[in-house]
């Protein structure tokens, strides 16, 4: 791939993602948070559905129900719990703590299937669990927040495996349309339960459904799945530390959100310990490796 043009896609993609925080706080002025969610992944869904309709869709209830946990935790859980927490904590600290996602990788991988992985990769485990501890004010308190966050970072790493383990079995573009549709599903049955579904019509919320829709549901996604299979995954993985960057100025920036210095120092050090995690030295000539790390 042309150096340019995957710095580009990088860059974008990377954006997106991080003020998918700040964007989505904009739209909680207007709707509470599951209903924020539900009306943003059943939309992205059914547009994915429709561009899907002629691919090859699973025909055995299992493949259906694999789609629809990894939906449950990759759609629901993750962005469901990211919004819910910004209750009690900024844009920035909750794109922060959801993006631990590699670093409990690692310990879920380590635990739950035996993966082994090299001392850089622990480092970097130890360095980002001290970024979430500075993050929180180098304190043990936490709020409800900080917990509900760190929840959807422990979906992220479930689903992220998951859909390892499962993911070659199933159409990408199916995988990704109806995953969240069933993720929209689930978020609209939590909005009944635990909500008082209402919305209130206005530019901030058009503005962040749009954005939420078509950018970070649609664009990003296409422009992260062309990135992993035209250049190297490793490489590219190790970019998504850029994420919480993006989400701590976009907050910063969109929403006047203060930017306390053990916040940024916490987010560094979660930066460089997502970094040592995906970072991959060089590999004996007789045994180079290329496996795929999230």
């Amino acid at each position: 791939m042309n150096p340019k043009v995957y710095a580009s896609l990088i860059f974008v993609t990377m954006l997106s993602m991080g003020l998918a925080f700040p964007v989505g706080r904009i739209g909680l002025d207007y709707a509470p948070p599951f209903l924020l969610m539900c009306i943003r992944f059943v939309a992205a869904g059914l547009l994915m559905a429709a561009f899907t309709a002629r691919r090859a869709k699973p025909k055995d209830v299992s493949s259906w129900l694999r789609i629809a946990l990894i939906g449950t935790l990759n759609s629901a859980g993750i962005m469901g719990c990211s919004y819910y927490s910004m209750r009690w904590i900024s844009s920035g600290e909750s794109a922060i703590l959801i993006f631990v996602n590699p670093l409990l990788v690692i310990l879920f991988g380590a635990l739950f299937l035996k993966a082994r992985y090299r001392v850089v990769q622990w480092a970097g485990v130890a360095l980002g669990f001290a970024g979430v501890f500075s993050t929180m004010g180098a304190h043990l308190s936490m709020n409800p927040g900080t917990l509900i966050s760190l929840l959807g970072a422990c979906c992220f790493a479930a689903s992220t495996l998951l859909i390892k383990r499962w993911g070659q079995e199933l159409d990408t573009w199916v995988l990704t349309g109806y995953q969240m549709l069933f993720g929209g599903i689930v978020l609209g049955l939590l909005s009944v339960l635990f909500e008082h579904p209402r919305i209130e019509l206005g530019s901030g919320f058009y503005f962040s459904l749009a954005w939420l829709v078509l950018v970070n549901s649609i664009l990003q996604f296409s422009g992260w799945s062309y990135l992993l299979k035209r250049g190297d995954p490793a490489k590219t993985n190790a970019f998504l530390f850029l994420a919480p960057f993006f989400g701590v100025i976009g907050g910063a920036v969109l929403l006047g959100e203060p930017l306390h210095a053990y916040v940024a120092a916490g987010g560094a050090m979660i930066c460089a310990g997502i970094f040592l995690v995906n970072w991959r030295g060089t590999a004996p000539r007789s045994a180079a490796t290329t496996a795929r790390q999230a």
